[in-house]
């Protein structure tokens, strides 16, 4: 392994304000809608007429009804229960495909909760997934927004992940061994997702995650890891800038101590969440444990500025798997 490490106290990562888990929350800005077109908001009516797929931007996702989703999930049984995250409880179901030969396709079923800060979390996914394919982010098949019983649906439809998500696996909530090379694989896995997000868009559309953590890296059945649940996405400094002032969000022990500390956002703190997760993912030790532990200096840099870019961190992980079989060969 190429990384090297040094002894590091996870209590010094959670300073600043917090809420149970999580930090204090605030909006996405992330936006992809064109210069000048109205601003997120609960507002039902721009939420009708801004998402992709009621608006022609965007032909890639499908709409489904509240009734569909309900009976595909059982009525949200707690039977077809697989997750529970920041944006709310996850189903597996059963849709009807719409291509050729019409089968039934299993799909995750997110289940938004309610308030403000629900659809905007719900419209950042939708703007963000709707225009946004990559095979390292996970799959946004379609969405959902009715008014039923005189309350608001929001609702989401992904590519199902067999082998759920990371941390389950880490957790020892699971019977499958992570082998040595199945890790060093997620991990590859991941920081390319990270990579895209931060370099791959083009300048206008670069994009930090805020909250990347073992809970958010998704396994399909072949155990390819991908990122989800980008309701936290937001754009990052542009026209010069060297950070983004904003709110603190995130999940506590994974948020970059500047960040926590500043409010300001720059690439880097994914970088220091990355390297989290790749302790977690080494060791199997959370975050918040109480005991010391080792960590990648690089990517856990007190220094921003001295970490890695997530190119130079793939290119480790690269190192690290070509030196992995150089040892099987």
């Amino acid at each position: 392994m190429v990384f090297n490490f040094r002894c590091f106290s996870f209590g010094e990562v959670a300073q600043g304000p917090q809420s149970d888990d999580n930090f204090v929350t605030a909006p996405s800005r992330f936006d992809l809608r064109p210069s000048g077109s109205a601003p997120a908001s609960g507002n039902v009516d721009y939420i009708r007429s801004g998402v992709p797929g009621l608006n022609g931007r965007s032909s890639t996702l499908r709409v489904f009804k509240f009734a569909e989703l309900k009976e595909a999930t059982k009525n949200f049984d707690e039977s077809t229960k697989i997750g529970k995250g920041g944006f709310g409880s996850v189903h597996m179901g059963m849709v009807k495909s719409l291509e050729h030969p019409f089968g039934d396709v299993r799909v995750a079923v997110k289940c938004g909760k309610k308030g403000p800060k629900g659809q905007r979390q719900w419209q950042t996914e939708v703007d963000f997934l709707g225009e946004i394919k990559h095979q390292n982010l996970v799959k946004l098949i379609g969405y959902c927004y009715e008014e039923h019983e005189n309350e608001s649906n929001w609702l989401l439809v992904y590519e199902y992940m067999a082998n759920r998500s990371l941390d389950v696996h880490l957790s020892g909530k699971s019977n499958k061994h992570l082998s040595w090379s199945m890790r060093l694989k997620i991990a590859r896995d991941a920081a390319i997702g990270l990579k895209y997000l931060h370099e791959g868009m083009g300048p206008d559309n670069q994009v930090i995650f805020r909250d990347f953590k073992p809970s958010n890296v998704l396994l399909d059945a072949d155990w390819n890891a991908k990122l989800s649940d980008f309701g936290l996405v937001r754009e990052g400094p542009q026209d010069g800038r060297s950070h983004v002032s904003t709110s603190v969000v995130g999940t506590k022990g994974y948020a970059a101590p500047e960040y926590v500390q500043t409010g300001r956002l720059t690439f880097k703190v994914d970088v220091w969440s990355y390297g989290i997760f790749l302790q977690e993912l080494i060791t199997g030790q959370p975050p918040v444990s109480k005991k010391n532990t080792e960590i990648d200096p690089k990517c856990m840099n007190w220094d921003p500025k001295l970490r890695p870019t997530m190119s130079e961190v793939l290119e480790m992980v690269n190192q690290a798997i070509a030196l992995e079989d150089q040892q099987h060969v």
